[in-house]
């Protein structure tokens, strides 16, 4: 027997750990929560890094209640999203599965990136379709990259799904279909959401670092970092996968719950350093602040939904006396 030390608790809870198919996240679990009105249930921005601000406590059983306090916050570029397609879905034996598609106009960049029908329908075809007749109607937005300090021109295509009825979600895409969707309309400050994103790419890693094994002792053979123990050998002779071997680490898709809104903001002046966020730029547009860190890499699409867990009450907020504006290019 060797003398291996147990993996980290919690080291199996993310499997297989392969690569991911896209740069970004498809969304497979939503809200159910009711809402007032029809909206979007998720977002989508661009990480373009960190930073800190400075505010009061104003958390009643906090031990720095009134004191002034550092936060350290993820900065998101939203720019607006448009709507691209409206997806219609029947349910079978087997479950939901895509009946129709409806088609708007898109954008210039995005009809030199995609394959698109060349005859459109009108909108007003919209009016003959009964809502009744469907289990479920979803959107296919688009981002606007182009508008943002990111430095790209490809559109990422996404879905999203809607709070409210059928005809409640018709009525909002009627209303909808050729304007832009800001993320003040679809998130409020205080409010808690669900990051979905890529983690960063780390390529291929030994067990040690993949799975935190630990190190073998001095005397012992065939590698210091290796497994000392390959698993049971009876019946279906291989390797198990859950035995710590080297492979894939990092660009997997994760979502992290309960992440709260600082601040939504439209003036990018009030959170850009003078040199721009490393690997990043310049904000140009409005922008979310999120209390902590969200996964994935720099200019890497994060879709902000709806929080899946259920809050009795929005957290309150830090009364914000500066963000900081120094330099990140040493960090």
């Amino acid at each position: 027997m060797s003398d291996t030390k147990k993996p980290r608790k919690g080291s199996m809870a993310y499997w297989p750990r392969k690569r991911a198919k896209k740069s970004y996240p498809r969304i497979r679990g939503w809200s159910n929560k009711d809402f007032d009105k029809t909206i979007l249930l998720g977002f989508a921005g661009y990480k373009a890094g960190m930073t800190h601000i400075m505010g009061i406590d104003n958390k009643k059983t906090s031990p720095t209640t009134g004191e002034e306090i550092c936060v350290p916050v993820t900065v998101i570029e939203c720019p607006p999203i448009k709507i691209f397609c409206l997806r219609f879905y029947k349910k079978n034996a087997y479950g939901l599965f895509a009946a129709n598609d409806f088609f708007f106009k898109p954008s210039r960049d995005l009809i030199r990136k995609i394959s698109i029908p060349k005859k459109l329908p009108d909108i007003k075809e919209l009016d003959k379709i009964n809502p009744d007749d469907y289990a479920d109607i979803t959107i296919l937005a688009y981002t606007q990259p182009r508008l943002a300090g990111i430095g790209k021109k490809k559109p990422e295509i996404f879905e999203l799904k809607l709070s409210g009825s059928n005809k409640d979600k018709l009525d909002f895409i009627k209303a909808h279909a050729d304007k832009e969707i800001s993320v003040e309309e679809v998130f409020k400050e205080a409010q808690f959401v669900d990051a979905h994103a890529i983690t960063k790419g780390k390529g291929t890693q030994g067990p040690v670092r993949r799975f935190g094994i630990g190190l073998k002792s001095h005397k012992s053979e065939k590698g210091r970092r290796q497994p000392g123990s390959r698993g049971p050998w009876k019946a279906q002779q291989h390797i198990m996968y859950r035995t710590a071997y080297s492979g894939q680490m990092g660009y997997h898709q994760r979502m992290q719950l309960g992440l709260q809104i600082i601040r939504i903001g439209a003036k990018p002046e009030e959170i850009n350093p003078k040199d721009g966020f490393p690997h990043y730029g310049k904000v140009k547009t409005s922008y979310v602040l999120v209390k902590g860190s969200v996964p994935g890499s720099k200019k890497r699409m994060i879709i902000l939904t709806q929080p899946l867990r259920f809050f009795k009450k929005e957290g309150s907020l830090p009364t914000i006396t500066r963000i900081s504006l120094q330099s990140k290019q040493g960090r």
